[in-house]
């Protein structure tokens, strides 16, 4: 069981294409004083060893970040599983000796604490775990085996999309987190930002 943070590399998904919140990075957008992948990554840093930022475009847009960039190897926007591909690939290639990674999306700001040590004692003898809330099925946000970057490269060339799917075909544990409370409030700890509304909402926890 991979418990240990220093074998466990983080990767943050920031390739979405962002449609309703009219395109753009919804990571850069600002929360407080800070974006929302600043908040992202300060929840991460303390569970994960390395972490990458798996994300398309101009990687200089990130620098201020100080964390490798890695597009999806595939020229077509291929949704999530293409940038969890790329982010697997970052790890075995950089990271020699780490058999686990966690991912997760660049527009949760509220990913709790105990996130990976959870994971990691939920996967138990399952190849992999994701997360699960009230929201239902969370197939980004997991702990996935670095060596399944060749299972990922080899259904994404038969055309396979979808994240839910893969997990569920490939055994991957489901771990149950409950509310959390931010300013008083119990919110799902996977609350992403999709909307301005969503974005609203976050700003105002955030005060």
């Amino acid at each position: 069981m991979a418990t240990d943070m220093e074998e466990i590399a983080g990767i943050v998904l920031a390739g979405g294409q962002s449609r309703r919140m009219g395109g753009g990075d919804k990571a850069l957008l600002k929360l407080g004083k800070r974006p929302v992948l600043a908040e992202v990554v300060a929840r991460l840093a303390p569970q994960a060893g390395s972490i990458v930022l798996s994300a398309n475009g101009d990687p200089a847009r990130f620098a201020a970040f100080g964390m490798p960039v890695v597009p999806d190897s595939r020229a077509e926007f291929q949704g999530p599983l293409a940038g969890i591909e790329a982010g697997l690939s970052w790890v075995r290639a950089a990271c020699p000796g780490v058999r686990f990674a966690v991912t997760v999306p660049g527009d949760t700001p509220f990913i709790p604490p105990d996130l990976v040590q959870r994971l990691a004692e939920g996967r138990g003898d399952a190849p992999m775990a994701v997360a699960v809330s009230t929201a239902g099925l969370h197939p980004v946000i997991g702990l996935w085996p670095v060596a399944m970057a060749e299972g990922l490269a080899e259904a994404l060339a038969r055309g396979e999309r979808r994240a839910s799917a893969f997990v569920r075909a490939h055994g991957a544990a489901e771990v149950a987190f409950g509310p959390i409370r931010i300013g008083g409030a119990a919110l799902d700890p996977f609350f992403n930002i999709n909307t301005p509304e969503d974005l609203d909402l976050a700003r105002g926890l955030c005060e």
